[in-house]
Protein backbone atom coordinates (compact mmCIF):
# COMPACT_ATOMS: atom_id res chain seq x y z
CA UNK A 1 0.00 0.00 0.00
CA UNK A 2 1.02 3.48 -0.78
CA UNK A 3 1.49 6.03 2.21
CA UNK A 4 -1.22 7.53 2.87
CA UNK A 5 0.80 11.37 3.13
CA UNK A 6 0.36 13.76 6.18
CA UNK A 7 -2.27 13.50 8.49
CA UNK A 8 -5.46 15.37 7.42
CA UNK A 9 -4.43 18.41 10.38
CA UNK A 10 -0.77 18.50 8.89
CA UNK A 11 -1.73 18.32 4.98
CA UNK A 12 -4.68 21.33 5.72
CA UNK A 13 -1.93 23.62 7.73
CA UNK A 14 0.38 23.15 4.96
CA UNK A 15 -1.82 24.19 1.72
CA UNK A 16 -1.45 27.03 -0.11
CA UNK A 17 -4.67 27.85 0.31
CA UNK A 18 -7.65 27.61 2.73
CA UNK A 19 -11.20 27.42 2.56
CA UNK A 20 -13.11 30.13 5.24
CA UNK A 21 -15.03 29.06 8.36
CA UNK A 22 -18.76 30.20 7.72
CA UNK A 23 -21.30 27.07 7.71
CA UNK A 24 -23.18 25.76 10.55
CA UNK A 25 -24.98 23.11 10.94
CA UNK A 26 -28.04 24.37 9.20
CA UNK A 27 -25.94 25.66 6.32
CA UNK A 28 -24.58 22.19 5.80
CA UNK A 29 -28.27 20.58 6.32
CA UNK A 30 -29.46 23.12 3.79
CA UNK A 31 -26.91 22.65 0.62
CA UNK A 32 -27.08 18.47 1.39
CA UNK A 33 -31.56 18.98 1.05
CA UNK A 34 -31.25 20.88 -1.89
CA UNK A 35 -28.90 19.01 -3.97
CA UNK A 36 -31.19 16.09 -2.98
CA UNK A 37 -33.82 18.12 -3.93
CA UNK A 38 -37.24 16.96 -1.55
CA UNK A 39 -39.35 16.35 -4.35
CA UNK A 40 -36.54 14.33 -6.27
CA UNK A 41 -38.91 11.42 -7.09
CA UNK A 42 -41.44 13.40 -9.63
CA UNK A 43 -39.20 13.32 -12.06
CA UNK A 44 -38.41 9.42 -12.82
CA UNK A 45 -41.49 8.28 -10.96
CA UNK A 46 -42.86 7.27 -13.86
CA UNK A 47 -39.78 5.06 -15.04
CA UNK A 48 -38.90 3.41 -11.04
CA UNK A 49 -43.10 2.47 -10.76
CA UNK A 50 -42.72 0.33 -14.53
CA UNK A 51 -39.19 -0.93 -13.84
CA UNK A 52 -40.18 -2.13 -10.15
CA UNK A 53 -43.84 -3.84 -11.14
CA UNK A 54 -45.41 -0.69 -9.24
CA UNK A 55 -43.49 -1.76 -6.04
CA UNK A 56 -42.18 1.99 -6.02
CA UNK A 57 -42.20 2.86 -2.12
CA UNK A 58 -40.28 -0.14 -1.23
CA UNK A 59 -37.92 0.59 -4.33
CA UNK A 60 -37.06 4.11 -1.90
CA UNK A 61 -36.82 2.05 1.46
CA UNK A 62 -34.05 -0.26 -0.23
CA UNK A 63 -32.35 2.76 -1.60
CA UNK A 64 -32.51 4.29 1.37
CA UNK A 65 -30.88 1.26 3.65
CA UNK A 66 -28.17 1.01 0.76
CA UNK A 67 -27.24 4.58 0.98
CA UNK A 68 -27.43 3.93 4.89
CA UNK A 69 -24.21 2.29 4.54
CA UNK A 70 -22.12 4.37 2.77
CA UNK A 71 -23.91 7.78 5.29
CA UNK A 72 -22.48 5.77 7.82
CA UNK A 73 -18.87 5.34 6.63
CA UNK A 74 -18.73 8.98 5.66
CA UNK A 75 -19.50 9.62 8.98
CA UNK A 76 -16.41 7.36 9.58
CA UNK A 77 -14.18 8.96 7.86
CA UNK A 78 -15.21 12.83 8.41
CA UNK A 79 -14.17 12.23 12.18
CA UNK A 80 -10.38 11.68 11.24
CA UNK A 81 -9.96 13.62 7.37
CA UNK A 82 -12.34 16.91 7.88
CA UNK A 83 -11.13 18.13 4.48
CA UNK A 84 -12.46 19.66 1.52
CA UNK A 85 -12.48 16.78 -1.50
CA UNK A 86 -14.69 14.76 0.38
CA UNK A 87 -14.30 10.37 -1.11
CA UNK A 88 -11.02 11.98 -2.43
CA UNK A 89 -9.44 13.03 0.73
CA UNK A 90 -10.58 9.99 2.48
CA UNK A 91 -9.84 7.10 -0.13
CA UNK A 92 -5.91 8.88 -0.04
CA UNK A 93 -5.81 8.65 3.58
CA UNK A 94 -7.34 5.34 4.31
CA UNK A 95 -5.90 3.37 0.96
CA UNK A 96 -3.25 5.61 -0.12
CA UNK A 97 -2.47 8.20 -2.76
CA UNK A 98 -3.64 6.29 -6.05
CA UNK A 99 -6.79 5.21 -4.97
CA UNK A 100 -7.29 8.19 -3.51
CA UNK A 101 -6.81 9.79 -7.33
CA UNK A 102 -9.23 7.38 -8.22
CA UNK A 103 -11.77 7.64 -6.32
CA UNK A 104 -12.03 11.80 -7.19
CA UNK A 105 -12.03 11.16 -10.18
CA UNK A 106 -14.73 8.60 -10.23
CA UNK A 107 -16.78 11.12 -7.94
CA UNK A 108 -15.93 13.86 -10.25
CA UNK A 109 -17.91 12.29 -13.10
CA UNK A 110 -20.65 11.99 -10.42
CA UNK A 111 -20.27 15.82 -9.61
CA UNK A 112 -19.89 17.27 -12.65
CA UNK A 113 -22.62 15.45 -14.49
CA UNK A 114 -25.53 15.30 -11.51
CA UNK A 115 -25.71 19.24 -11.62
CA UNK A 116 -25.85 18.96 -15.40
CA UNK A 117 -28.93 16.96 -15.44
CA UNK A 118 -30.88 19.29 -12.71
CA UNK A 119 -30.14 22.00 -14.56
CA UNK A 120 -31.36 20.25 -17.99
CA UNK A 121 -34.68 19.27 -15.56
CA UNK A 122 -34.82 23.49 -14.50
CA UNK A 123 -34.90 23.91 -18.13
CA UNK A 124 -37.78 21.64 -18.94
CA UNK A 125 -39.87 22.92 -15.92
CA UNK A 126 -39.19 26.28 -17.06
CA UNK A 127 -39.88 25.62 -20.80
CA UNK A 128 -43.08 24.34 -19.85
CA UNK A 129 -44.03 26.98 -18.27
CA UNK A 130 -42.89 29.71 -20.56
CA UNK A 131 -42.80 27.65 -24.14
CA UNK A 132 -41.77 30.59 -26.21
CA UNK A 133 -38.00 30.36 -24.86
CA UNK A 134 -36.28 27.55 -25.81
CA UNK A 135 -35.38 24.80 -23.36
CA UNK A 136 -31.65 25.01 -23.74
CA UNK A 137 -31.77 28.84 -23.60
CA UNK A 138 -33.79 27.86 -20.01
CA UNK A 139 -31.66 25.55 -19.27
CA UNK A 140 -28.53 28.28 -19.40
CA UNK A 141 -30.03 31.01 -17.67
CA UNK A 142 -29.85 28.60 -14.80
CA UNK A 143 -26.44 27.45 -15.03
CA UNK A 144 -25.68 31.57 -15.43
CA UNK A 145 -27.89 32.47 -12.41
CA UNK A 146 -26.57 30.04 -10.03
CA UNK A 147 -23.09 30.21 -10.45
CA UNK A 148 -22.79 33.63 -9.81
CA UNK A 149 -24.69 32.85 -6.57
CA UNK A 150 -21.69 30.13 -5.73
CA UNK A 151 -18.93 32.62 -6.94
CA UNK A 152 -20.39 35.24 -4.40
CA UNK A 153 -19.62 33.53 -1.65
CA UNK A 154 -21.05 29.73 0.22
CA UNK A 155 -22.72 32.48 2.71
CA UNK A 156 -24.81 34.19 0.06
CA UNK A 157 -25.72 30.92 -1.46
CA UNK A 158 -26.65 29.28 1.75
CA UNK A 159 -29.21 32.08 2.58
CA UNK A 160 -30.61 32.25 -0.93
CA UNK A 161 -30.74 28.29 -0.75
CA UNK A 162 -32.38 27.87 2.76
CA UNK A 163 -35.23 29.58 1.32
CA UNK A 164 -35.57 27.52 -1.89
CA UNK A 165 -35.35 24.86 0.31
CA UNK A 166 -38.06 25.97 2.53
CA UNK A 167 -40.44 26.99 -0.66
CA UNK A 168 -39.59 23.13 -2.09
CA UNK A 169 -40.89 21.71 1.67
CA UNK A 170 -44.02 23.61 1.61
CA UNK A 171 -44.63 22.66 -1.86
CA UNK A 172 -44.59 18.92 -0.64
CA UNK A 173 -46.58 19.74 2.31
CA UNK A 174 -49.33 20.91 0.05
CA UNK A 175 -48.94 18.01 -2.03
CA UNK A 176 -49.10 15.65 0.76
CA UNK A 177 -52.17 17.37 2.29
CA UNK A 178 -54.12 17.39 -1.18
CA UNK A 179 -53.29 13.50 -2.06
CA UNK A 180 -54.38 12.60 1.25
CA UNK A 181 -57.96 14.71 0.61
CA UNK A 182 -57.87 13.05 -2.68
CA UNK A 183 -57.56 9.70 -0.84
CA UNK A 184 -60.05 10.01 2.28
CA UNK A 185 -62.67 11.35 0.13
CA UNK A 186 -62.49 9.14 -3.20
CA UNK A 187 -60.79 5.94 -3.60
CA UNK A 188 -57.58 4.83 -4.32
CA UNK A 189 -56.92 3.65 -8.10
CA UNK A 190 -54.55 0.99 -6.94
CA UNK A 191 -54.34 -1.56 -3.60
CA UNK A 192 -53.39 0.36 -0.34
CA UNK A 193 -49.87 -2.16 -0.27
CA UNK A 194 -49.49 -2.21 -4.20
CA UNK A 195 -46.68 0.27 -3.68
CA UNK A 196 -44.58 -1.64 -1.57
CA UNK A 197 -46.05 -5.45 -2.62
CA UNK A 198 -45.88 -4.38 -6.14
CA UNK A 199 -49.16 -5.53 -8.85
CA UNK A 200 -49.05 -8.99 -10.07
CA UNK A 201 -46.30 -10.00 -7.67
CA UNK A 202 -43.41 -8.83 -6.15
CA UNK A 203 -40.20 -9.38 -8.26
CA UNK A 204 -36.61 -8.55 -6.34
CA UNK A 205 -34.90 -8.33 -8.89
CA UNK A 206 -37.54 -5.93 -10.56
CA UNK A 207 -36.91 -3.46 -7.52
CA UNK A 208 -33.00 -3.80 -7.83
CA UNK A 209 -33.16 -3.06 -10.86
CA UNK A 210 -34.89 0.25 -10.09
CA UNK A 211 -32.99 0.90 -6.99
CA UNK A 212 -29.98 1.56 -9.83
CA UNK A 213 -32.02 4.45 -11.00
CA UNK A 214 -33.01 5.46 -7.61
CA UNK A 215 -30.27 6.05 -6.16
CA UNK A 216 -29.45 9.14 -8.67
CA UNK A 217 -31.97 10.62 -6.13
CA UNK A 218 -30.01 10.22 -2.71
CA UNK A 219 -26.69 11.74 -4.88
CA UNK A 220 -25.86 14.30 -3.21
CA UNK A 221 -26.38 13.51 0.07
CA UNK A 222 -22.35 13.21 0.16
CA UNK A 223 -21.60 16.59 -1.49
CA UNK A 224 -22.13 17.98 2.42
CA UNK A 225 -18.70 16.35 3.38
CA UNK A 226 -17.12 18.41 0.45
CA UNK A 227 -17.71 21.50 3.05
CA UNK A 228 -16.06 19.88 6.25
CA UNK A 229 -13.50 22.46 5.79
CA UNK A 230 -15.82 25.52 5.77
CA UNK A 231 -17.88 24.34 8.86
CA UNK A 232 -17.39 26.49 11.95
CA UNK A 233 -17.63 23.42 14.58
CA UNK A 234 -16.62 19.77 15.13
CA UNK A 235 -15.91 17.67 12.20
CA UNK A 236 -18.09 14.91 14.40
CA UNK A 237 -21.28 17.33 13.09
CA UNK A 238 -20.92 17.10 9.62
CA UNK A 239 -20.98 13.52 9.52
CA UNK A 240 -24.24 14.12 11.46
CA UNK A 241 -25.47 16.17 9.00
CA UNK A 242 -24.65 13.21 6.58
CA UNK A 243 -27.17 11.47 8.04
CA UNK A 244 -29.79 13.80 9.28
CA UNK A 245 -30.41 14.56 5.12
CA UNK A 246 -30.34 11.20 4.86
CA UNK A 247 -32.67 9.84 7.15
CA UNK A 248 -35.08 12.81 5.96
CA UNK A 249 -34.82 12.27 2.31
CA UNK A 250 -35.69 8.93 2.78
CA UNK A 251 -38.79 9.85 4.47
CA UNK A 252 -39.86 12.49 1.99
CA UNK A 253 -39.34 9.92 -0.90
CA UNK A 254 -40.99 7.07 0.54
CA UNK A 255 -44.36 9.36 1.38
CA UNK A 256 -44.68 10.96 -1.74
CA UNK A 257 -44.25 7.79 -3.87
CA UNK A 258 -46.67 6.01 -1.73
CA UNK A 259 -49.20 8.61 -2.39
CA UNK A 260 -48.53 9.48 -5.87
CA UNK A 261 -48.55 5.04 -6.84
CA UNK A 262 -52.44 4.82 -4.70
CA UNK A 263 -53.62 8.12 -7.14
CA UNK A 264 -51.85 6.77 -10.39
CA UNK A 265 -54.25 6.05 -13.14
CA UNK A 266 -51.97 4.26 -15.27
CA UNK A 267 -50.58 0.53 -14.06
CA UNK A 268 -47.13 -0.09 -14.17
CA UNK A 269 -47.63 -2.51 -16.85
CA UNK A 270 -49.12 0.48 -18.95
CA UNK A 271 -46.27 2.71 -18.39
CA UNK A 272 -43.58 0.23 -19.10
CA UNK A 273 -45.62 -0.25 -22.61
CA UNK A 274 -45.78 3.61 -23.11
CA UNK A 275 -42.27 4.95 -22.02
CA UNK A 276 -42.62 8.06 -23.60
CA UNK A 277 -45.84 8.21 -20.35
CA UNK A 278 -43.44 7.94 -17.81
CA UNK A 279 -41.15 11.35 -17.69
CA UNK A 280 -44.79 12.88 -17.07
CA UNK A 281 -46.71 10.48 -14.46
CA UNK A 282 -46.19 12.13 -11.43
CA UNK A 283 -47.73 15.09 -12.98
CA UNK A 284 -50.29 13.40 -14.98
CA UNK A 285 -51.13 11.59 -11.59
CA UNK A 286 -51.69 15.04 -9.90
CA UNK A 287 -53.67 16.67 -12.92
CA UNK A 288 -55.70 13.51 -12.90
CA UNK A 289 -56.94 12.93 -9.21
CA UNK A 290 -56.03 16.68 -7.23
CA UNK A 291 -56.40 19.49 -10.30
CA UNK A 292 -54.24 21.61 -12.76
CA UNK A 293 -53.45 24.13 -9.78
CA UNK A 294 -50.96 21.67 -8.18
CA UNK A 295 -49.40 20.67 -11.29
CA UNK A 296 -48.67 23.79 -12.26
CA UNK A 297 -47.34 24.52 -8.29
CA UNK A 298 -45.02 20.96 -8.15
CA UNK A 299 -43.68 22.27 -11.82
CA UNK A 300 -42.45 25.57 -10.85
CA UNK A 301 -41.26 24.06 -7.75
CA UNK A 302 -39.00 21.39 -9.87
CA UNK A 303 -38.19 24.46 -12.10
CA UNK A 304 -36.57 26.61 -9.17
CA UNK A 305 -35.41 23.54 -7.03
CA UNK A 306 -33.81 21.64 -9.77
CA UNK A 307 -31.37 24.89 -10.44
CA UNK A 308 -30.41 25.55 -6.61
CA UNK A 309 -29.79 21.46 -6.41
CA UNK A 310 -27.66 21.90 -9.69
CA UNK A 311 -26.38 24.80 -7.60
CA UNK A 312 -25.26 22.57 -4.47
CA UNK A 313 -24.08 20.13 -6.60
CA UNK A 314 -21.73 22.81 -8.37
CA UNK A 315 -20.13 23.41 -5.21
CA UNK A 316 -18.99 20.49 -4.08
CA UNK A 317 -17.62 19.91 -7.53
CA UNK A 318 -15.74 23.01 -7.29
CA UNK A 319 -14.25 22.27 -3.72
CA UNK A 320 -13.42 18.58 -5.30
CA UNK A 321 -11.18 19.94 -8.19
CA UNK A 322 -9.88 22.21 -5.52
CA UNK A 323 -8.87 19.70 -2.87
CA UNK A 324 -7.24 17.63 -6.01
CA UNK A 325 -5.39 20.79 -7.43
CA UNK A 326 -4.17 21.82 -3.87
CA UNK A 327 -2.70 18.21 -3.43
CA UNK A 328 -0.97 18.78 -6.72
CA UNK A 329 -2.91 16.14 -8.91
CA UNK A 330 -4.85 18.58 -11.47
CA UNK A 331 -3.21 22.24 -12.21
CA UNK A 332 -2.58 24.28 -8.85
CA UNK A 333 -3.88 27.32 -9.83
CA UNK A 334 -7.53 26.19 -9.76
CA UNK A 335 -6.53 25.80 -5.88
CA UNK A 336 -6.28 29.58 -5.72
CA UNK A 337 -9.26 31.03 -3.09
CA UNK A 338 -10.77 34.11 -3.94
CA UNK A 339 -9.69 36.34 -0.79
CA UNK A 340 -12.99 38.60 -1.23
CA UNK A 341 -15.43 35.57 -1.54
CA UNK A 342 -13.17 32.84 0.25
CA UNK A 343 -14.26 30.70 -2.59
CA UNK A 344 -12.08 28.69 -5.03
CA UNK A 345 -12.65 30.86 -7.67
CA UNK A 346 -11.09 29.16 -10.46
CA UNK A 347 -12.34 25.87 -9.90
CA UNK A 348 -16.09 26.71 -9.64
CA UNK A 349 -15.57 28.09 -13.05
CA UNK A 350 -14.17 25.18 -13.83
CA UNK A 351 -16.86 23.07 -12.37
CA UNK A 352 -19.54 25.66 -13.96
CA UNK A 353 -17.83 25.16 -17.87
CA UNK A 354 -18.09 21.75 -17.73
CA UNK A 355 -21.64 21.03 -16.46
CA UNK A 356 -23.14 24.27 -18.91
CA UNK A 357 -21.52 22.26 -21.59
CA UNK A 358 -23.42 19.05 -20.90
CA UNK A 359 -26.45 20.65 -20.03
CA UNK A 360 -26.44 22.56 -22.98
CA UNK A 361 -25.68 19.59 -25.52
CA UNK A 362 -28.38 17.69 -24.08
CA UNK A 363 -31.03 20.46 -23.71
CA UNK A 364 -30.08 20.65 -27.34
CA UNK A 365 -31.36 16.99 -28.28
CA UNK A 366 -34.98 14.85 -28.20
CA UNK A 367 -32.34 11.97 -26.74
CA UNK A 368 -30.26 14.20 -24.99
CA UNK A 369 -31.57 13.96 -20.98
CA UNK A 370 -31.79 9.83 -21.47
CA UNK A 371 -28.32 10.07 -22.36
CA UNK A 372 -27.17 11.52 -19.42
CA UNK A 373 -29.24 10.44 -17.11
CA UNK A 374 -27.73 6.69 -17.88
CA UNK A 375 -24.36 7.49 -16.59
CA UNK A 376 -24.87 9.85 -13.80
CA UNK A 377 -24.97 7.77 -10.94
CA UNK A 378 -22.15 5.09 -12.08
CA UNK A 379 -19.29 7.68 -11.38
CA UNK A 380 -20.57 7.84 -7.39
CA UNK A 381 -20.93 4.43 -7.13
CA UNK A 382 -17.91 3.23 -7.64
CA UNK A 383 -16.56 6.19 -5.70
CA UNK A 384 -18.55 4.84 -2.71
CA UNK A 385 -16.88 1.48 -2.98
CA UNK A 386 -13.84 2.72 -2.29
CA UNK A 387 -15.11 4.93 0.65
CA UNK A 388 -16.39 1.64 2.41
CA UNK A 389 -12.52 0.54 2.11
CA UNK A 390 -11.05 3.53 3.14
CA UNK A 391 -13.08 2.92 6.54
CA UNK A 392 -11.43 -0.80 6.22
CA UNK A 393 -8.49 0.62 5.38
CA UNK A 394 -7.79 3.30 8.14
CA UNK A 395 -9.05 2.24 10.94
CA UNK A 396 -8.79 -1.62 10.61
CA UNK A 397 -4.96 -2.30 8.45
CA UNK A 398 -3.34 1.23 9.67
CA UNK A 399 -4.36 1.68 13.06
CA UNK A 400 -5.74 -2.38 14.04
CA UNK A 401 -9.07 -1.36 15.07
CA UNK A 402 -10.76 -4.48 17.02
CA UNK A 403 -14.55 -2.44 16.81
CA UNK A 404 -15.02 -5.19 13.93
CA UNK A 405 -18.94 -3.83 13.23
CA UNK A 406 -18.73 0.01 12.24
CA UNK A 407 -14.81 -0.82 10.90
CA UNK A 408 -15.37 -4.01 9.22
CA UNK A 409 -18.57 -5.16 8.96
CA UNK A 410 -20.93 -2.12 8.14
CA UNK A 411 -18.71 -1.09 5.30
CA UNK A 412 -17.87 -4.51 3.95
CA UNK A 413 -21.91 -4.69 3.45
CA UNK A 414 -22.34 -1.44 2.77
CA UNK A 415 -19.47 -1.81 -0.67
CA UNK A 416 -21.37 -5.46 -1.42
CA UNK A 417 -24.60 -3.12 -2.06
CA UNK A 418 -23.33 -1.02 -4.22
CA UNK A 419 -21.65 -3.93 -6.07
CA UNK A 420 -24.96 -4.80 -6.63
CA UNK A 421 -26.17 -1.53 -7.76
CA UNK A 422 -23.29 -1.41 -9.61
CA UNK A 423 -24.02 -4.82 -11.45
CA UNK A 424 -28.11 -3.77 -12.20
CA UNK A 425 -26.81 -0.07 -13.48
CA UNK A 426 -27.58 -0.15 -17.31
CA UNK A 427 -24.59 -1.39 -19.71
CA UNK A 428 -24.39 2.21 -21.56
CA UNK A 429 -23.42 3.30 -17.51
CA UNK A 430 -20.79 1.04 -16.91
CA UNK A 431 -19.09 1.30 -20.95
CA UNK A 432 -19.30 5.32 -19.70
CA UNK A 433 -17.79 4.76 -16.36
CA UNK A 434 -14.78 2.03 -17.30
CA UNK A 435 -14.42 4.27 -20.13
CA UNK A 436 -14.03 7.35 -17.02
CA UNK A 437 -11.40 5.24 -15.56
CA UNK A 438 -9.28 4.18 -18.23
CA UNK A 439 -9.05 8.11 -18.59
CA UNK A 440 -7.99 8.59 -15.33
CA UNK A 441 -5.63 6.28 -14.96
CA UNK A 442 -3.90 7.64 -18.06
CA UNK A 443 -3.96 10.50 -16.26
CA UNK A 444 -2.73 9.36 -12.87
CA UNK A 445 -0.24 6.96 -14.88
CA UNK A 446 1.31 10.47 -16.91
CA UNK A 447 1.44 12.46 -13.53
CA UNK A 448 3.51 10.01 -11.82
CA UNK A 449 5.83 9.93 -14.76
CA UNK A 450 6.25 13.83 -15.11
CA UNK A 451 6.77 13.37 -10.79
CA UNK A 452 9.75 11.28 -11.69
CA UNK A 453 11.40 12.86 -13.91
CA UNK A 454 11.33 15.88 -12.18
CA UNK A 455 12.33 14.09 -8.66
CA UNK A 456 15.18 12.39 -11.29
CA UNK A 457 15.93 16.27 -12.52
Amino acid sequence: MEPAGPPASETTAAAPSALRRDLGFRDLVVFGMLFIAPMAPVGIFGVLDAKSHGAVATVYLVATAAMAFTAFSYAQMLRVVPQAGSVYAYARAGLGRGAGFVAGWMAMLDYLLIPAVAYVFSGIALHSLVPAIDQWVWTAIAVVVTTALNLAGVRLAARVGMSVLAFELVVLFVFTAAALEALLTGSPHQPLWSPFTGIGGFSLSAVMSAVSVAVLSFLGFDAIAAFAEEHDGPSARVGRAVLFCLALAGVLFVTQTYLAALLEPDSPQYLAAHPEAQGTAFYDTVEASIGHWLHLLVAVSKAIGAAFAALAGQAAAGRLIFAMARDGRLPRPLARVDSRTGVPFGALLVAAVITLAAAVWSASRPDGLDQLTSVVNVGALSAFVLLHASVVGWYTVRHGSRAWLPHLVAPTVGAAVIVWVLVSASHTAQIVGAVWLGIGLAVWGAERARATDEAGG
